[in-house]
């Protein structure tokens, strides 16, 4: 495996890290709200953001690269409405798909073909993470930010809890 390459991987793993720890710490602001669905389908992304980054961190070993863990920071989380926690989740989303765009644009580059098949996924999965984001988001407009509206989309969002993700 190319140097280049290796390096673009170790940071994509630390990306993967960060936003894992970004949707924990949403996960227990939306219980100071009192918002325990919402709750438990960030404790859910946050799995599956980890479940990423240990999929990079294998692929590096099973190709002889070596994985180098970077500082995970403190997220901000500042998010007042339920909406607007969603509305940051996708852009977080959005980012991260043009990473992985970027990633395999490398991987073409670098004729690394290995990489390309694994970002496949990847590349399937940010479509996945938009499209359940924008859904949220929408019946929260819906819903409104109050009310029985917003405990129905609540309760719903805390019915997520398993991952199917190979």
């Amino acid at each position: 495996m190319k140097s280049k390459v290796e390096a673009a991987v170790n940071e994509q793993i630390q990306v993967e890290f960060q936003a894992a720890y970004q949707y924990l710490a949403m996960s227990a602001r939306f219980e100071e709200l009192n918002l325990r669905g919402a709750a438990q389908w960030m404790r859910m992304q946050w799995r599956e953001e980890t479940i990423h980054a240990t999929k990079f961190f294998d692929f590096l070993i099973r190709r002889g690269g070596n994985p180098r863990l970077k500082p995970i920071t403190e997220p901000k989380i500042s998010f007042k409405t339920a909406t607007e926690a969603f509305e940051d989740t996708l852009a977080h989303e959005q980012k991260v798909t043009r990473l992985i765009h970027g990633l395999y644009d490398l991987a073409v580059s670098e004729r690394d073909y290995p990489l390309q098949t694994l970002l496949h996924w990847f590349i399937d999965e940010q479509v996945e993470e938009e499209e359940a984001a924008e859904e949220i988001i929408q019946s929260l407009k819906l819903a409104g930010d109050t009310g029985e509206g917003l405990f129905m989309v609540d309760r719903e969002l805390g019915q997520r809890s398993t991952i199917d993700k190979d």
